[in-house]
């Protein structure tokens, strides 16, 4: 067929040639090309020249060219071969509409002669566009309960492409409730409708997706797809449903405010209000729920409101009705059932019954004091109880007949004496976790009995007395002590009398009852009485009295009060003076006499001192002041005279002193005369030495006897009694805690060693005298004061 139209244009071109050789008017062609679409830039379209039959050389000087035409420019000719060719791409959709042929003009003209040739150019389509919707995406919205048949407009595809390349099909993606329907009609496109070819249920699907194609008929043929979107709408068809029938939920009873429970979750399968459920209490809810519990009524959280008491409600039963919004509203019940767990959260309490607060410290073991019950409002093993009391106590805690019921009753036996007062603390613990526990504090009071007697600090009791004491004054005071109060411990005093003989010295005593003080209602006399013994009975005022006594040891301490007695010399007449003959050729250190005296005292007061108070000539003679010897100190001379006075002064050792003085006359004779005189004065002498010796025998055995018995005694004592007496025994503020002092000196070639009390520096004792003293230990004594010596 191109080719007809090949030969068709030659014989156009040769009879226009003609025609114009034979005219004088400017001659005209007219030609026809036909080009397909999108060809490329350069492109030959037909050669003009050459089928107008123009001379190719002359083209150039002719002026060869297009003078109108298409104001784009698609074409351009060549002066050198006279060839049309594309001078830009084509797109026919773009210069041209609709079905019909797409024909561009173009007007050439060349000079000399002036030809003008007129050459159309028809573009031919090519399938070179997709069929297109007039969006991409599409969205129908169909009611659930939409009928069968029912049919929905879709938008028409379009191809900018004509004829056979348009649009000839539309295809439907595969699906079970919809199909395409297309509507035929001689004057528009071949529109597509959505045809609904099954009833559609939202609850089951509530969005069908469908993929609509348009197919040209290009070979290949192309396609453009439009999605399709269809939702389905809602009808309140369906009921809310609970996801489950009963809700069986288990809360702590101290879930505290704000605690989520759980969900109410009912579901409705409808859309929009007619799927909103909303929730709220059934209509016969108790009044309590609403207080303990919280419903939110959008999300049917259940949380805890108020306090929860397991003691008080251990279950909840709770109607939720779930409703949505539709018109009219459908709703259900869901049942909630909440059971409550006991947690440990009370305390036992503790209530004490007592029969007394006070008992008797006599009271035998298991007696009754107060009676206890212990309650607990948990359950289970958080109601269970153990009960206790606080550690060293004398009481137990017996199990009562009743459950958690107790008897608080003495374990031990009871002393008030050790403790008059208790203070118990019942404990009461539970058995859960953590275990719970409560207390409560008894005060009990031990009442008294006299079962305590009288006690005194220590016995025996010493005293020391100095004698010569005032008639009447206090010499000593007991004390004793009742472990029991009151009237149980309410002492008074009595002496025990003895048997009235001149031994017993207790008529000399008195006691006050009340205090217990004892005064001597006479003088002692250390030199009469050295030591005696009495007892003190006390006893209580309880019902029956018990009583306790104690032994006083009375020790009577000497004082200075007897002057020395001269022993020798003593003259016819009694008093002291004597007269002693020597001979004038004895030698230095002869014994000229011994001068004896005796004192009463002891200690101190009854040591002696000897000292010269007169002498006619101290260069001849002297005085030993322990032994009360006279001797020569030298030998006699011519010019000594012959007869010598001397006064001897003898005193004891005590503060105050006492003395006595003997005269001895000493004679110096011629060594004949001394003889004679010596013999007759020897037997004299010796007669009155022998009486001496023997009052001076039984003195000092008698003082023996009394200082062995007296050292017996207190070496006794020093066994049975504690060490520390004497700071507190004696009362003299001057006294240094000893009572006793050793004194050795010699005599010649003998060694004394005399036991007294302690003398000051520079003090003598006479050697031979009546020195015998009692010796007081130097012992310290525990006690309360009540030992002492009395003034």
């Amino acid at each position: 067929m191109d080719k007809d139209r090949q030969r068709c244009r030659w014989a156009c071109c040769w009879i226009a040639l003609c025609l114009l050789m034979h005219c004088d008017q400017p001659v005209s062609a007219q030609l026809r090309y036909s080009i397909p679409e999108e060809v490329k830039e350069g492109s030959q379209v037909g050669s003009i020249a050459k089928d107008l039959g123009l001379d190719v050389s002359s083209l150039e000087h002719r002026r060869f060219r297009i003078v109108s035409g298409s104001k784009d420019g698609f074409f351009q000719v060549n002066q050198n071969n006279g060839i049309l060719y594309v001078h830009k791409k084509i797109d026919r959709e773009e210069i041209c509409d609709g079905n019909g042929a797409c024909l561009l003009n173009l007007k050439i003209a060349v000079e000399n002669p002036l030809e003008v040739h007129y050459v159309e150019v028809e573009i031919t389509d090519v399938n070179d566009h997709f069929p297109s919707f007039p969006e991409k995406d599409l969205q129908i919205e169909v009611a659930e309960n939409t009928l069968k048949g029912t049919r929905f407009g879709l938008p028409t595809a379009r191809d900018s492409d004509v004829g056979i390349h348009s649009i000839r099909s539309y295809r439907l993606s595969q699906n079970d409730h919809f199909d395409i329907e297309i509507g035929d009609s001689e004057y528009v496109d071949k529109n597509p409708f959505l045809l609904l070819k099954k009833p559609l249920d939202r609850e089951i699907r509530d969005k069908h997706v469908l993929t609509l194609t348009a197919i040209d008929g290009g070979n290949p043929p192309k396609s453009g797809t439009l999605n399709i979107t269809v939702m389905v709408l809602d009808v309140n068809d369906n009921r809310p449903v609970c996801n489950r029938d009963t809700y069986t939920i288990t809360l702590k009873e101290n879930a505290s405010p704000g605690f989520s429970v759980t969900f109410v979750n009912a579901t409705d399968p409808d859309e929009g209000l007619n799927g909103e459920v909303e929730y709220a209490y059934g209509r016969n809810v108790q009044r309590k729920v609403h207080d303990v519990f919280e419903l939110n009524k959008v999300t049917g959280e259940i949380r805890v409101k108020g306090k929860i008491d397991f003691e008080e409600n251990d279950i909840f039963s709770l109607s939720i009705m779930a409703s949505d919004k539709g018109r009219p509203p459908s709703n259900t019940d869901c049942r909630v059932i909440i059971k409550i767990i006991d947690v440990n959260d009370n305390e036992p309490e503790i209530e004490v019954t007592s029969l007394s607060n006070t008992v008797s410290e006599d009271s035998k073991p298991g007696t009754v004091i107060s009676l206890i019950s212990i309650t607990d409002k948990d359950s289970g093993i958080n109601g269970k109880v153990v009960c206790s009391l606080s550690e060293s106590v004398p009481f137990e805690l017996k199990p009562y007949i009743q459950q958690n019921m107790y008897s608080l009753v003495t374990k031990d036996n009871l002393d008030r004496e050790v403790a008059s007062h208790y203070d118990i603390t019942v404990t009461a613990t539970d058995l859960g976790n953590p275990a719970l526990s409560a207390s409560k504090s008894l005060s009990i009071e031990v009442s008294d009995v006299n079962d305590n007697r009288p006690k005194f600090p220590h016995s025996p009791f010493e005293i020391y007395l100095f004698e010569n004491n005032p008639p009447g004054q206090s010499i000593f005071s007991v004390s004793a002590t009742d472990e029991d109060k009151n009237e149980n411990a309410h002492i008074t005093y009595h002496i025990i009398r003895g048997d009235q003989t001149q031994s017993d010295m207790t008529s000399f005593l008195n006691i006050n009852s009340e205090t217990g003080v004892i005064s001597a209602l006479k003088s002692f006399n250390f030199e009469t009485v050295k030591t005696f013994q009495f007892h003190v009975l006390a006893t209580d005022s309880g019902t029956p009295s018990l009583s306790s006594n104690v032994t006083v040891n009375v020790f009577i301490l000497d004082q200075n009060d007897n002057v020395p007695v001269i022993l020798y010399p003593v003259s016819a007449n009694g008093s002291a003076e004597g007269v002693e003959e020597i001979p004038r050729n004895v030698n230095a250190g002869h014994l000229v006499t011994k001068v004896r005296a005796y004192d009463a005292d002891i200690g101190y007061n009854g040591w002696l001192l000897f000292s010269l108070q007169e002498v006619s000539d101290h260069s001849l003679f002297g005085l030993d002041r322990y032994t009360g010897q006279i001797r020569t100190l030298r030998s006699f001379t011519e010019t000594d005279e012959a007869q010598h006075k001397l006064i001897i002064l003898v005193k004891d050792n005590g503060n105050v002193s006492l003395s006595a003085t003997a005269t001895v006359i000493v004679k110096v004779v011629e060594p004949k005369e001394a003889f004679a005189a010596s013999d007759v004065k020897h037997a004299i002498k010796n007669e009155e030495e022998n009486n001496v010796t023997f009052y001076l025998i039984i003195t000092l055995g008698s003082v023996s006897v009394l200082f062995v018995i007296s050292i017996i005694v207190l070496i006794v004592m020093q066994c049975s009694k504690s060490t520390d007496y004497s700071s507190q025994y004696l009362q003299d503020t001057n006294y240094d805690g000893t009572l006793c002092h050793s004194i050795q000196y010699r005599s010649g070639d003998k060694r004394y060693m005399l036991v007294g009390p302690r003398m000051s520096i520079g003090s003598t004792i006479v050697p031979g005298s009546n020195g015998n003293t009692l010796v007081i230990p130097d012992r310290r004594r525990r006690g309360s004061g009540e030992v002492r010596i009395a003034d």
